[in-house]
């Protein structure tokens, strides 16, 4: 009897510590946030997504009420940042301007763990990487450009980012289905357009946010996007499937949590993600700068990183760049 009497008041204290701690969890969530917000990214100061991510931060940060302080965390493609989140305290305190980075890093092995190791609110913005040359490059068109290409194995340059980069990437998919064998340049994001200006490299696939002012400034033309449909913003730009060559393959931008995150949390952090890139601020960010507000949720989000995922492996295999990653 004495056995049975304790068993049933061990049970009613566990039954109670369990309501009591669901209580606490449910007030902690109502109460969230009560403090400033770290919001990682992943590249340096200055580039077009250091210049997004902190517009995003401040916005998000008036729909909160605290502020949403950008923290600056550059290296190995977006690895340094991805794995800081991953250690992160997942308590919705702690985000990460996260993009196809976190797809190009993980595949390249500069992590050891893939896009679902973490929480993702959701994506928030695309852009094309269009194929560029200098304005007054002998090429009009992609055609032009592939031909020419095609009759100069191993001439023509082709810079990028970074090797591993969605850039070089890109780059890769593009040679790939115009049929051409070229060298591949990974000068740096700083680099990439200048190396086109100078002639040191024949063309870049660059995001269009880095190339929409040097189009406009009459030095660069663009031959063509590796979109499913025409941008807006340079209506006179075809697609490369339009040209003949099937590449699809944009830069996207999203807000990544910790995993386990709270899905309340989630919740509030995605409702103020969303106010944030529909506010007047980032849609005049998004037309001046050339980038597409694409909110997209969670489920249809994470089925996107699937896809994209099994892409960038494809194309990283194909180039003999992939390292498998270790979850």
């Amino acid at each position: 009897m004495k056995k049975t009497g304790n068993t049933v008041r061990k049970q009613f204290g566990l039954a109670a510590a369990a309501i009591s701690l669901a209580l606490f969890g449910s007030a902690a969530v109502a109460e969230f946030p009560d403090k400033p917000i770290q919001f990682i990214i992943p590249f340096g100061a200055g580039g077009s997504a250091d210049i997004e991510g902190r517009l995003l931060a401040d916005e998000m940060g008036k729909v909160l009420g605290v502020t949403v302080v950008p923290v600056n965390k550059p290296g190995a493609g977006g690895a340094v940042t991805y794995t800081f989140l991953k250690n992160a305290k997942p308590d919705g305190y702690t985000m990460a301007w996260s993009s196809s980075s976190i797809l190009t890093s993980s595949n390249i092995g500069n992590m050891p763990f893939g896009h679902d190791a973490l929480d993702h609110l959701g994506q928030v913005e695309f852009q094309p990487m269009p194929l560029a040359v200098k304005a007054d490059a002998p090429w009009k068109t992609l055609k032009e450009f592939a031909e020419n290409c095609r009759a100069n194995p191993g001439k023509v340059k082709m810079a990028n980012s970074g090797t591993g980069s969605a850039t070089h990437l890109a780059s890769i998919a593009m040679a790939e289905a115009m049929g051409c064998d070229v060298i591949h340049l990974p000068v740096g994001v700083k680099r990439r357009n200048a190396t086109v200006l100078s002639g040191e490299a024949d063309a870049a696939n660059g995001p269009l946010t880095a190339v929409l002012n040097l189009k406009r400034a009459g030095k660069l033309r663009l031959l063509a996007v590796p979109s499913a449909k025409r941008n807006p913003l340079i209506p006179d730009v075809p697609t490369a499937t339009e040209e003949g060559y099937p590449v699809e393959f944009d830069l996207f931008r999203s807000v990544s949590v910790p995993k386990g995150t709270p899905k309340a949390i989630k919740d509030k952090l995605y409702m103020a993600m969303e106010k944030a890139a529909n506010s007047g601020a980032f849609q005049s960010l998004a037309s001046k700068k050339g980038f597409t507000i694409a909110l997209m949720r969670l489920d249809e989000f994470d089925a996107m990183l699937a896809q994209e995922d099994a892409k960038v492996a494809r194309i990283m295999k194909g180039a003999g760049l992939y390292q498998s990653k270790s979850k």
